[in-house]
């Protein structure tokens, strides 16, 4: 089976700093990184050999540190650094990506955004949940809530699937 690149990216930051720093905080920092997040950081967490629940609890509150931040500043932060012509096509070209998920979830809104953050797929996560829920000016009060239970739902799954749960289970 082929690795994913949260896969790619937990391995290649756990060989890099596994016996440079804490294993604790290398997955605290793996599951704050946009792309991998939690992810990234209970694959890591196994890969580490760190007990289930410090894993888990470690990882939520790596993932969920930036969303306030994101809802509260993404888009000054954008409007900035649009000024820049190297920078102002990626941040565009983020809008843009950004915005065509937001579809999916102005339709359904409370709902979508906690599906689209909970299902830990590619593309889907607490810090794309928290672009999307910024650029479509959702209350944080409102939307901190939802992408926080999100968070801990694709915690919850990645836990299954990253300590091999199902198959202690027997299924």
């Amino acid at each position: 089976m082929a690795e994913t690149m949260a896969e790619t990216i937990a391995d290649f930051l756990v060989n890099l700093f596994k016996d440079k720093i804490p294993e604790e905080l290398i997955i605290f920092v793996i599951s704050m990184l946009p792309v991998v997040e939690l992810r990234g950081g209970m694959i890591a967490a196994k890969l580490l050999d760190v007990e289930l629940f410090r894993a888990f609890v470690i990882c939520y509150f790596g993932n969920i540190l930036p969303i306030p931040f994101i809802l509260l500043f993404i888009r000054r932060i954008f409007e900035f650094l649009k000024k820049f012509k190297t920078i102002a096509k990626l941040v565009k070209k983020l809008e843009s990506s950004s915005m065509r998920k937001s579809e999916k979830i102005q339709k359904g809104s409370k709902w979508a955004l906690l599906t689209f953050v909970a299902v830990p797929l590619p593309g889907t996560g607490g810090w794309t949940g928290s672009l999307i829920a910024a650029l479509l000016d959702m209350r944080i009060k409102i939307s901190f809530p939802i992408i926080a239970l999100g968070v801990l739902i694709a915690n919850l799954i990645m836990s299954v699937f990253s300590y091999g749960l199902l198959g202690a289970l027997g299924l």
